[in-house]
Protein backbone atom coordinates (compact mmCIF):
# COMPACT_ATOMS: atom_id res chain seq x y z
CA UNK A 1 0.00 0.00 0.00
CA UNK A 2 0.81 3.89 -0.59
CA UNK A 3 2.12 5.85 2.41
CA UNK A 4 -0.37 8.79 2.49
CA UNK A 5 1.23 11.06 4.63
CA UNK A 6 0.12 14.03 6.64
CA UNK A 7 1.10 17.06 4.64
CA UNK A 8 -1.09 15.90 1.73
CA UNK A 9 -4.39 15.89 3.99
CA UNK A 10 -3.85 20.13 4.53
CA UNK A 11 -4.41 22.15 1.55
CA UNK A 12 -1.40 24.43 0.72
CA UNK A 13 -1.53 27.36 -1.56
CA UNK A 14 1.36 25.60 -3.80
CA UNK A 15 3.32 22.19 -3.87
CA UNK A 16 7.02 22.37 -5.25
CA UNK A 17 8.57 19.17 -5.69
CA UNK A 18 10.77 17.03 -3.02
CA UNK A 19 13.20 15.91 -6.82
CA UNK A 20 13.49 18.68 -9.32
CA UNK A 21 14.24 15.98 -12.03
CA UNK A 22 10.92 13.63 -12.24
CA UNK A 23 13.39 10.90 -13.80
CA UNK A 24 13.86 7.60 -11.93
CA UNK A 25 16.54 6.32 -13.40
CA UNK A 26 19.04 9.69 -12.83
CA UNK A 27 22.08 9.22 -10.63
CA UNK A 28 21.25 11.30 -7.20
CA UNK A 29 24.03 9.97 -5.66
CA UNK A 30 27.45 7.31 -5.48
CA UNK A 31 27.63 5.25 -2.67
CA UNK A 32 30.65 3.18 -2.57
CA UNK A 33 31.18 3.50 -6.36
CA UNK A 34 28.29 2.11 -6.86
CA UNK A 35 25.50 4.66 -8.30
CA UNK A 36 22.25 5.20 -6.63
CA UNK A 37 19.18 6.22 -8.68
CA UNK A 38 16.06 8.64 -7.85
CA UNK A 39 13.61 5.99 -7.93
CA UNK A 40 16.15 3.62 -5.44
CA UNK A 41 16.31 7.32 -3.15
CA UNK A 42 12.52 7.58 -2.98
CA UNK A 43 11.96 3.47 -1.95
CA UNK A 44 14.62 4.52 1.01
CA UNK A 45 13.13 8.12 1.76
CA UNK A 46 9.13 6.43 1.77
CA UNK A 47 10.83 3.53 4.17
CA UNK A 48 12.36 5.60 6.54
CA UNK A 49 9.24 7.72 6.72
CA UNK A 50 6.58 5.46 7.59
CA UNK A 51 8.80 5.12 10.54
CA UNK A 52 9.28 8.41 11.83
CA UNK A 53 7.39 9.32 14.77
CA UNK A 54 4.72 12.67 15.15
CA UNK A 55 6.69 15.48 15.94
CA UNK A 56 7.95 18.96 14.69
CA UNK A 57 10.93 18.89 14.27
CA UNK A 58 13.96 16.12 13.87
CA UNK A 59 17.54 16.89 14.80
CA UNK A 60 19.69 15.63 11.21
CA UNK A 61 22.77 14.05 12.44
CA UNK A 62 23.53 11.56 10.05
CA UNK A 63 27.03 12.00 8.32
CA UNK A 64 27.15 9.74 4.99
CA UNK A 65 25.39 12.12 3.02
CA UNK A 66 23.05 9.26 1.49
CA UNK A 67 21.80 9.00 4.77
CA UNK A 68 21.50 12.50 5.58
CA UNK A 69 19.47 13.13 1.82
CA UNK A 70 16.99 10.51 2.88
CA UNK A 71 16.81 11.72 6.87
CA UNK A 72 15.86 15.08 5.48
CA UNK A 73 13.65 14.18 3.07
CA UNK A 74 11.94 11.75 4.99
CA UNK A 75 11.87 14.10 7.78
CA UNK A 76 10.11 16.73 5.31
CA UNK A 77 7.24 14.42 3.70
CA UNK A 78 6.21 13.85 7.15
CA UNK A 79 5.85 17.87 7.56
CA UNK A 80 8.45 18.52 10.21
CA UNK A 81 11.47 20.65 9.80
CA UNK A 82 15.09 19.19 9.55
CA UNK A 83 17.33 21.15 13.04
CA UNK A 84 20.94 21.49 12.06
CA UNK A 85 22.96 22.20 14.72
CA UNK A 86 26.06 24.29 14.50
CA UNK A 87 28.09 20.88 14.87
CA UNK A 88 27.21 17.82 15.98
CA UNK A 89 28.98 17.60 19.34
CA UNK A 90 26.94 16.64 22.40
CA UNK A 91 26.50 19.73 24.12
CA UNK A 92 25.32 21.50 20.83
CA UNK A 93 22.72 18.71 19.77
CA UNK A 94 21.55 19.09 23.34
CA UNK A 95 21.00 22.88 23.29
CA UNK A 96 19.23 22.54 19.98
CA UNK A 97 16.64 19.87 21.12
CA UNK A 98 16.31 21.96 24.16
CA UNK A 99 15.12 24.50 21.73
CA UNK A 100 12.76 22.44 20.47
CA UNK A 101 10.43 20.35 22.74
CA UNK A 102 9.16 17.32 21.67
CA UNK A 103 11.79 16.68 19.33
CA UNK A 104 13.71 13.96 18.47
CA UNK A 105 17.01 13.36 16.52
CA UNK A 106 17.91 10.65 13.61
CA UNK A 107 20.85 9.09 12.33
CA UNK A 108 23.07 6.15 11.08
CA UNK A 109 25.11 5.35 13.52
CA UNK A 110 25.34 3.69 16.99
CA UNK A 111 25.72 7.04 19.18
CA UNK A 112 27.23 6.39 22.84
CA UNK A 113 26.16 8.72 24.54
CA UNK A 114 22.61 9.13 22.29
CA UNK A 115 20.53 12.23 22.45
CA UNK A 116 17.19 11.36 24.20
CA UNK A 117 14.51 9.96 21.59
CA UNK A 118 17.54 9.06 19.38
CA UNK A 119 16.49 7.20 16.16
CA UNK A 120 18.81 4.80 14.31
CA UNK A 121 18.30 4.42 10.13
CA UNK A 122 17.61 1.41 9.22
CA UNK A 123 19.92 -0.33 6.62
CA UNK A 124 19.94 1.53 3.27
CA UNK A 125 21.63 -1.28 1.45
CA UNK A 126 18.90 -2.92 -1.01
CA UNK A 127 16.17 -0.54 -1.85
CA UNK A 128 12.76 -1.49 -0.35
CA UNK A 129 9.59 -2.10 -3.40
CA UNK A 130 8.41 0.65 -4.78
CA UNK A 131 5.05 0.72 -6.12
CA UNK A 132 4.37 1.36 -9.49
CA UNK A 133 2.98 4.75 -9.98
CA UNK A 134 3.86 6.08 -6.74
CA UNK A 135 3.53 9.56 -7.10
CA UNK A 136 6.50 11.67 -7.24
CA UNK A 137 6.34 13.78 -3.99
CA UNK A 138 5.34 16.75 -3.37
CA UNK A 139 5.95 19.45 -0.16
CA UNK A 140 4.27 22.55 0.50
CA UNK A 141 6.07 25.68 -0.74
CA UNK A 142 5.69 27.08 2.45
CA UNK A 143 6.63 24.65 4.94
CA UNK A 144 9.37 25.32 7.16
CA UNK A 145 11.72 22.28 5.71
CA UNK A 146 14.75 22.87 8.03
CA UNK A 147 16.28 25.18 10.59
CA UNK A 148 19.76 25.96 10.43
CA UNK A 149 22.01 27.35 13.17
CA UNK A 150 24.71 29.62 12.54
CA UNK A 151 28.36 28.37 13.89
CA UNK A 152 29.04 30.99 17.04
CA UNK A 153 31.69 32.39 15.49
CA UNK A 154 30.23 35.96 16.25
CA UNK A 155 28.81 34.79 19.46
CA UNK A 156 25.56 33.01 20.21
CA UNK A 157 24.49 30.34 17.33
CA UNK A 158 20.95 31.10 16.03
CA UNK A 159 18.34 29.69 14.26
CA UNK A 160 17.16 30.34 11.07
CA UNK A 161 14.24 28.81 9.34
CA UNK A 162 14.44 27.35 5.79
CA UNK A 163 10.75 26.85 3.79
CA UNK A 164 10.73 24.36 0.76
CA UNK A 165 10.39 27.51 -1.63
CA UNK A 166 13.33 29.55 -0.41
CA UNK A 167 15.73 26.07 -1.03
CA UNK A 168 14.26 26.28 -4.33
CA UNK A 169 14.79 29.51 -4.95
CA UNK A 170 18.54 29.61 -3.61
CA UNK A 171 18.97 26.47 -5.41
CA UNK A 172 18.39 28.14 -8.33
CA UNK A 173 20.94 30.88 -8.08
CA UNK A 174 23.88 27.90 -6.96
CA UNK A 175 23.10 25.98 -10.28
CA UNK A 176 23.30 28.68 -12.67
CA UNK A 177 26.52 29.92 -11.33
CA UNK A 178 28.21 26.50 -11.48
CA UNK A 179 26.47 25.76 -15.02
CA UNK A 180 27.81 28.93 -16.21
CA UNK A 181 31.20 27.93 -15.52
CA UNK A 182 31.36 23.80 -15.84
CA UNK A 183 28.16 22.86 -18.35
CA UNK A 184 24.54 21.43 -17.85
CA UNK A 185 25.43 18.11 -15.71
CA UNK A 186 28.73 17.26 -13.36
CA UNK A 187 29.03 15.40 -10.40
CA UNK A 188 30.23 16.84 -6.99
CA UNK A 189 32.25 15.81 -4.30
CA UNK A 190 32.03 17.40 -0.84
CA UNK A 191 34.39 17.81 2.25
CA UNK A 192 32.06 19.98 4.29
CA UNK A 193 28.88 18.09 6.40
CA UNK A 194 25.49 18.39 5.43
CA UNK A 195 24.12 20.13 8.37
CA UNK A 196 26.19 23.10 7.45
CA UNK A 197 24.34 25.81 5.48
CA UNK A 198 26.62 25.83 2.69
CA UNK A 199 27.08 21.91 3.08
CA UNK A 200 23.61 21.61 2.39
CA UNK A 201 23.29 23.91 -0.21
CA UNK A 202 25.63 22.48 -2.32
CA UNK A 203 25.37 18.71 -1.22
CA UNK A 204 21.99 18.22 -0.40
CA UNK A 205 19.89 20.47 -2.60
CA UNK A 206 22.05 20.48 -5.64
CA UNK A 207 21.28 16.43 -6.01
CA UNK A 208 17.81 16.89 -5.31
CA UNK A 209 16.57 19.60 -7.32
CA UNK A 210 19.90 20.45 -10.13
CA UNK A 211 20.00 16.57 -11.25
CA UNK A 212 23.58 16.34 -9.62
CA UNK A 213 24.96 13.19 -8.46
CA UNK A 214 27.07 13.46 -5.29
CA UNK A 215 29.38 11.72 -3.29
CA UNK A 216 27.93 9.78 -0.28
CA UNK A 217 30.86 9.89 2.09
CA UNK A 218 33.01 13.11 3.61
CA UNK A 219 36.73 12.97 2.73
CA UNK A 220 38.93 14.83 4.86
CA UNK A 221 42.22 14.00 3.73
CA UNK A 222 43.95 14.57 0.87
CA UNK A 223 44.11 11.18 -0.44
CA UNK A 224 40.53 10.11 1.01
CA UNK A 225 39.58 13.29 -1.40
CA UNK A 226 41.15 11.82 -4.45
CA UNK A 227 39.47 8.51 -4.06
CA UNK A 228 36.23 9.61 -4.06
CA UNK A 229 36.66 11.98 -6.99
CA UNK A 230 37.79 9.11 -8.56
CA UNK A 231 34.82 6.59 -7.74
CA UNK A 232 32.91 9.51 -9.71
CA UNK A 233 32.54 10.12 -13.69
CA UNK A 234 33.45 13.50 -14.96
CA UNK A 235 32.89 16.16 -14.98
CA UNK A 236 33.92 16.63 -11.35
CA UNK A 237 32.88 19.90 -8.97
CA UNK A 238 35.05 19.55 -5.67
CA UNK A 239 33.22 21.59 -2.76
CA UNK A 240 35.29 22.24 -0.10
CA UNK A 241 37.10 25.21 2.32
CA UNK A 242 40.27 26.81 2.44
CA UNK A 243 41.55 24.65 5.20
CA UNK A 244 40.94 21.58 3.15
CA UNK A 245 42.09 23.51 0.53
CA UNK A 246 45.66 24.45 1.90
CA UNK A 247 45.76 20.71 3.17
CA UNK A 248 45.33 19.43 -0.62
CA UNK A 249 47.97 22.35 -1.96
CA UNK A 250 50.39 21.59 0.24
CA UNK A 251 49.62 17.56 0.43
CA UNK A 252 51.25 17.69 -3.43
CA UNK A 253 48.90 14.90 -3.71
CA UNK A 254 47.53 14.08 -7.61
CA UNK A 255 43.72 14.65 -8.16
CA UNK A 256 41.41 12.91 -10.84
CA UNK A 257 40.70 15.68 -13.76
CA UNK A 258 38.52 18.48 -12.26
CA UNK A 259 35.63 21.18 -14.03
CA UNK A 260 35.77 23.54 -11.24
CA UNK A 261 36.61 23.63 -7.51
CA UNK A 262 34.24 25.78 -4.62
CA UNK A 263 34.80 27.44 -1.14
CA UNK A 264 33.03 29.21 1.17
CA UNK A 265 32.83 29.39 5.43
CA UNK A 266 36.12 31.64 5.63
CA UNK A 267 37.88 34.06 3.36
CA UNK A 268 39.93 32.91 0.64
CA UNK A 269 43.41 34.32 -0.09
CA UNK A 270 44.61 35.32 -3.47
CA UNK A 271 47.57 33.47 -3.31
CA UNK A 272 45.93 30.36 -1.90
CA UNK A 273 43.41 30.30 -5.15
CA UNK A 274 45.95 30.41 -7.52
CA UNK A 275 48.02 27.68 -6.29
CA UNK A 276 45.07 25.36 -6.08
CA UNK A 277 44.11 26.65 -9.80
CA UNK A 278 48.13 26.06 -10.67
CA UNK A 279 47.90 22.72 -9.15
CA UNK A 280 44.91 20.96 -10.32
CA UNK A 281 44.17 23.15 -13.51
CA UNK A 282 40.33 24.37 -13.04
CA UNK A 283 38.80 27.53 -11.94
CA UNK A 284 38.25 28.17 -8.06
CA UNK A 285 35.38 29.90 -7.58
CA UNK A 286 34.19 31.16 -3.89
CA UNK A 287 30.38 31.90 -2.79
CA UNK A 288 29.39 34.42 -0.58
CA UNK A 289 26.15 34.39 1.51
CA UNK A 290 25.30 33.29 5.62
CA UNK A 291 23.05 30.92 6.90
CA UNK A 292 20.69 33.63 7.07
CA UNK A 293 20.72 34.63 3.39
CA UNK A 294 21.97 31.51 2.16
CA UNK A 295 23.92 32.06 -1.08
CA UNK A 296 23.68 35.01 -3.25
CA UNK A 297 27.05 35.88 -5.17
CA UNK A 298 30.41 34.21 -6.01
CA UNK A 299 33.40 35.34 -7.46
CA UNK A 300 36.94 34.07 -9.04
CA UNK A 301 39.07 35.17 -6.46
CA UNK A 302 42.45 34.29 -8.78
CA UNK A 303 41.31 36.55 -11.64
CA UNK A 304 39.26 39.25 -9.84
CA UNK A 305 38.46 41.05 -6.18
CA UNK A 306 34.59 41.95 -6.64
CA UNK A 307 31.64 39.53 -5.95
CA UNK A 308 29.06 39.07 -8.76
CA UNK A 309 25.63 39.21 -7.45
CA UNK A 310 23.24 36.53 -8.23
CA UNK A 311 20.06 37.10 -10.78
CA UNK A 312 17.81 39.25 -8.71
CA UNK A 313 19.79 39.88 -5.81
CA UNK A 314 19.90 43.53 -4.78
CA UNK A 315 22.01 44.89 -2.05
CA UNK A 316 21.27 48.30 -0.11
CA UNK A 317 24.53 49.49 1.57
CA UNK A 318 22.93 50.52 5.30
CA UNK A 319 25.76 52.51 8.36
CA UNK A 320 25.79 49.55 10.01
CA UNK A 321 25.57 46.79 7.01
CA UNK A 322 24.61 45.48 4.06
CA UNK A 323 20.55 44.95 3.27
CA UNK A 324 20.06 42.01 1.13
CA UNK A 325 17.33 41.29 -1.12
CA UNK A 326 16.80 37.84 -2.87
CA UNK A 327 14.28 35.54 -4.11
CA UNK A 328 14.83 33.05 -1.38
CA UNK A 329 14.00 35.71 1.15
CA UNK A 330 10.95 36.45 2.48
CA UNK A 331 11.48 39.53 3.61
CA UNK A 332 15.19 41.68 3.24
CA UNK A 333 17.87 40.74 5.81
CA UNK A 334 20.85 43.02 7.36
CA UNK A 335 24.12 41.50 7.29
CA UNK A 336 26.74 43.25 9.46
CA UNK A 337 29.25 43.24 5.82
CA UNK A 338 30.18 46.87 4.66
CA UNK A 339 30.43 46.93 0.81
CA UNK A 340 30.93 49.18 -1.83
CA UNK A 341 28.62 48.48 -5.56
CA UNK A 342 30.12 48.34 -8.77
CA UNK A 343 28.87 48.07 -12.47
CA UNK A 344 25.81 49.51 -11.99
CA UNK A 345 25.05 47.52 -8.56
CA UNK A 346 25.53 43.98 -9.83
CA UNK A 347 29.12 43.46 -8.24
CA UNK A 348 30.41 44.59 -4.85
CA UNK A 349 33.21 44.41 -3.07
CA UNK A 350 33.48 43.86 1.25
CA UNK A 351 35.08 46.29 3.15
CA UNK A 352 35.10 44.99 6.50
CA UNK A 353 32.32 43.66 9.10
CA UNK A 354 30.65 46.61 11.06
CA UNK A 355 31.28 44.50 14.14
CA UNK A 356 34.87 44.04 13.16
CA UNK A 357 35.67 47.91 12.36
CA UNK A 358 38.84 49.05 15.34
CA UNK A 359 38.75 52.27 16.88
CA UNK A 360 41.03 53.62 19.07
CA UNK A 361 42.42 56.65 19.89
CA UNK A 362 40.97 58.20 16.43
CA UNK A 363 42.26 55.75 14.51
CA UNK A 364 40.73 52.80 12.42
CA UNK A 365 41.59 49.64 11.35
CA UNK A 366 39.98 46.13 10.62
CA UNK A 367 39.94 42.66 12.80
CA UNK A 368 40.11 41.44 9.02
CA UNK A 369 42.95 43.29 7.79
CA UNK A 370 44.55 42.42 10.89
CA UNK A 371 44.00 38.71 10.18
CA UNK A 372 45.32 38.77 7.02
CA UNK A 373 48.69 40.64 8.06
CA UNK A 374 49.18 38.21 10.56
CA UNK A 375 48.42 35.19 8.15
CA UNK A 376 51.09 37.23 5.51
CA UNK A 377 54.14 36.69 8.57
CA UNK A 378 56.52 34.09 6.70
CA UNK A 379 56.01 31.24 8.88
CA UNK A 380 52.49 31.74 10.17
CA UNK A 381 50.51 28.79 9.18
CA UNK A 382 47.33 29.84 10.67
CA UNK A 383 45.64 32.61 12.62
CA UNK A 384 43.13 34.71 13.83
CA UNK A 385 42.70 38.18 15.47
CA UNK A 386 39.40 39.03 17.76
CA UNK A 387 38.41 41.56 20.31
CA UNK A 388 38.15 40.61 23.86
CA UNK A 389 34.55 41.38 25.17
CA UNK A 390 35.58 43.42 28.26
CA UNK A 391 37.19 47.04 27.67
CA UNK A 392 39.66 48.39 29.76
CA UNK A 393 39.59 51.59 32.21
CA UNK A 394 39.22 53.96 29.22
CA UNK A 395 36.63 52.03 27.62
CA UNK A 396 38.72 50.63 24.79
CA UNK A 397 38.37 46.55 23.77
CA UNK A 398 41.63 45.06 23.82
CA UNK A 399 42.94 42.62 20.86
CA UNK A 400 43.99 39.30 21.06
CA UNK A 401 45.40 37.06 18.33
CA UNK A 402 46.11 33.33 18.09
CA UNK A 403 49.12 31.95 15.97
CA UNK A 404 49.98 28.46 15.06
CA UNK A 405 53.79 29.12 13.84
CA UNK A 406 55.97 26.38 14.57
CA UNK A 407 59.76 27.80 14.93
CA UNK A 408 58.37 31.41 15.65
CA UNK A 409 58.21 32.98 18.82
CA UNK A 410 55.28 35.70 20.16
CA UNK A 411 57.46 38.63 19.55
CA UNK A 412 59.14 38.07 16.40
CA UNK A 413 55.62 37.53 15.32
CA UNK A 414 54.77 40.71 16.96
CA UNK A 415 58.13 42.51 15.84
CA UNK A 416 56.67 41.50 12.22
CA UNK A 417 53.22 42.74 12.75
CA UNK A 418 54.76 46.00 14.27
CA UNK A 419 56.28 46.59 10.49
CA UNK A 420 52.98 46.43 9.30
CA UNK A 421 49.93 48.05 11.36
CA UNK A 422 49.55 50.84 14.07
CA UNK A 423 51.41 50.01 17.41
CA UNK A 424 47.96 50.79 18.21
CA UNK A 425 46.27 48.02 16.72
CA UNK A 426 49.03 45.34 18.19
CA UNK A 427 47.13 41.99 19.91
CA UNK A 428 48.11 41.99 23.32
CA UNK A 429 47.49 39.15 24.33
CA UNK A 430 49.31 37.26 21.52
CA UNK A 431 49.49 33.10 22.39
CA UNK A 432 51.14 30.70 20.03
CA UNK A 433 49.15 27.35 20.13
CA UNK A 434 49.32 23.97 18.16
CA UNK A 435 46.37 24.43 16.20
CA UNK A 436 43.10 26.65 16.04
CA UNK A 437 39.85 25.29 17.37
CA UNK A 438 38.65 24.76 13.65
CA UNK A 439 35.41 23.23 13.47
CA UNK A 440 34.11 20.72 10.63
CA UNK A 441 33.80 23.51 7.96
CA UNK A 442 37.08 25.59 9.01
CA UNK A 443 35.07 28.11 11.19
CA UNK A 444 36.37 29.57 14.44
CA UNK A 445 33.68 29.18 17.11
CA UNK A 446 33.93 32.12 19.98
CA UNK A 447 33.61 30.53 22.96
CA UNK A 448 36.24 28.27 21.73
CA UNK A 449 39.03 30.99 21.07
CA UNK A 450 38.68 32.20 24.41
CA UNK A 451 39.12 29.19 26.32
CA UNK A 452 41.99 27.98 24.07
CA UNK A 453 43.10 31.75 25.08
CA UNK A 454 42.42 31.42 28.67
CA UNK A 455 43.95 27.88 28.50
CA UNK A 456 46.41 27.43 25.90
CA UNK A 457 49.77 25.16 26.88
Amino acid sequence: MAIVYDIYQHEAPSRLPLLGMADPGRVLAWRDGEPASAAQFLAHVHQVAASLPVAAAAVNLCEDRYAFLVAFCAIALRGQANLLPPSRAPQAVDEVMAAHPGCYALGEQALDPAPHGYRRLPALDAAPSQEAGTAWPLVPASQVVAIGYTSGSTGTPGANLKTWRSLHASTSGNLAMLRAAVGGHFEVVATVPPQHMYGLEMSVLLPLLGGVGVHAGRPFFPADVAVALAALPAPRVLVTTPVHLRALVESRMALPPLAAMVSATAPLSVELARHAEQRFGAPLLEVFGSTETCVFASRRPAIGEDWSLYDDVHLHPQPDGTQVEAPQLDVATTLADIVSLSAGGRCFRLRGRHSDMLEIAGKRASLGDLGRRLLAIPGVQDGIVFQLDGADALGVHRIAALAVAPGLDEQAILDALRRAVDPLFLPRPLRLVKALPRNETGKLPRAALMELLLHHD
